[in-house]
């Protein structure tokens, strides 16, 4: 599916749905913007569009193939981006995954080709198609736009994922160790995945040696200053909870240390205790005459003798190493 959106700067009007054959008279002023969504296109039609522009063959190569980083690359008349944006499904086997997002960003045209449906596209457009709120201040901050839409869905990720680490805090000394080891890997598996898609992209957007790593007009650069302490609040969350999640399951492991300990000096010290009386028992019940085996107080004496030994010896025990 191919969808087209285009700003017409001289008559303040949008306009959608245009002849991709016709693109070039669409570019021939700087102040308007043509924006072309590509979504699950076939190889031939995003192949189509690579040659109306002129995009070169390696970022076509990976807009075909999933990049697992996020990036940006200079081609000189345009630049492009990879973005992931994140999808979290806590009950299901695979937590957390990415939607790829990839970006041509020219002076006046922005091309955007993704396989999957993604939030931030979707609102965009609704209102591009009825407003020019998005579209009437250059193809800067159209993206800026969308890569806005992107970071703000990980904050309610992060949210729910604060929200998990307190449960399973409360949690951990009442469930079974497999259930509990489980949910600390699954989170850290999580933090794990939103760092590698937010540290790149993080890079991206901070100025290197005090200047913008692509061009920015200078009435959006409060937007792109805003974008940037997003994804630096969100780097120091996903650290900050990396670090809760590794001290609670060293927590968790203590305690589950100190309860083995505790059963193990329970059952050294049933062993410490029955120790003697089987040797009382067997020294007794050997198969030759013994004093007194012959008397009916004997096995009482014995009886009353053994309870007392094993109540003293707990007592003893009890005090002396618990």
């Amino acid at each position: 599916m191919i969808k087209t959106y285009f700003y017409n700067h001289s008559e303040q009007k949008m306009e959608h749905d245009m002849d991709l054959r016709n693109v070039h008279e669409f570019l021939r002023s700087n102040e308007d913007l043509l924006w072309i969504d590509l979504y699950n296109v076939s190889n031939q039609e995003l192949r189509m569009v690579a040659d109306i522009f002129n995009f070169h063959p390696l970022a076509i190569e990976d807009c075909l193939h999933h990049s697992p980083r996020a990036k940006i690359d200079n081609y000189e008349d345009y630049y492009f981006f990879v973005f992931h944006a994140l999808r979290y499904h806590e009950e299901s086997d695979t937590e957390i995954t990415t939607v790829e997002l990839n970006v041509f960003v020219g002076p006046n045209y922005v091309v955007t080709i993704h396989k999957r449906p993604m939030l931030s596209i979707g609102k965009i457009a609704k209102v591009s198609l009825k407003s020019k709120d998005y579209m009437n201040k250059g193809a800067d901050y159209l993206l800026y736009s969308i890569v806005d839409g992107i970071t703000d869905e990980y904050f309610p990720i992060l949210d729910r994922i604060s929200i998990r680490i307190d449960e399973i805090e409360d949690e951990m000394y009442d469930n079974r160790m497999e259930e509990v080891t489980e949910e600390f890997l699954a989170l850290k598996r999580t933090l794990i995945l939103i760092r590698r898609v937010i540290l790149p992209q993080k890079r991206i957007f901070s100025p290197s040696y005090g200047q913008d790593p692509f061009p920015i007009q200078e009435q959006n650069l409060p937007f792109y200053i805003d974008l940037q302490d997003h994804l630096e609040r969100i780097a120091d969350s996903t650290e900050t909870f990396k670090e809760l999640v590794n001290s609670a399951l060293d927590t968790y492991y203590s305690i589950v240390s100190a309860k083995t300990t505790e059963k193990l000096n329970i059952l050294t010290l049933i062993s410490t205790i029955m120790l003697p009386l089987t040797f009382i028992t067997g020294f007794f019940g050997m198969n030759v005459p013994i004093p007194f085996q012959h008397s009916g107080y004997e096995t009482l004496a014995i009886t009353f003798f053994m309870i007392g030994l094993a109540v003293w010896m707990w007592w003893y025990l009890r005090k002396k190493f618990m």
